[in-house]
């Protein structure tokens, strides 16, 4: 082979690891977040970061102590994945009063987790979601 072809196989392969590390570096849910410990917060949704490759809500907590409010949040699955599912951006009602469900994060982050369910108070309605590796 000469050295043409030689450097644009390796290339291509460079290439191809290049796009699929990501891939093999993404992890299960339990590696960050407790399946045995979870917390729930009751506020009003603020933000849904719908992005890969991973959502995260954010939701305003008044602490029921100091008065103070707090921002808390969950990683959730990817968009991709809610999207199959049914769900879809829209379904996360900026703005509402909620309760959300998280897995607790292992390095007991108080104000993040892994998003299992939102209750919306205004009509009832529940959104649950599967955990990553289920």
């Amino acid at each position: 082979m000469n050295e043409t072809k030689i450097c644009g196989m390796l290339l291509a392969v460079i290439a191809l690891l290049v796009i699929t590390a990501p891939l093999f570096a993404h992890h299960s849910v339990t590696a960050e977040f407790d399946p045995n410990q979870e917390w729930t917060a009751t506020g009003v949704l603020k933000k849904v970061d719908w992005i890969n490759p991973h959502t995260a809500t954010w939701v305003e907590v008044k602490d029921e102590g100091t008065g103070q409010v707090e921002t808390w949040g969950c990683e959730g699955n990817p968009p991709s994945t809610y999207s199959r599912a049914g769900v879809h951006r829209e379904d996360w009602r900026v703005g509402e009063v909620i309760t959300m469900t998280c897995l607790a994060a292992k390095d007991h982050s108080k104000h993040w987790g892994f998003l299992k369910q939102i209750k919306y108070h205004s009509d009832g309605h529940v959104l649950v979601f599967r955990l990553g590796g289920e």
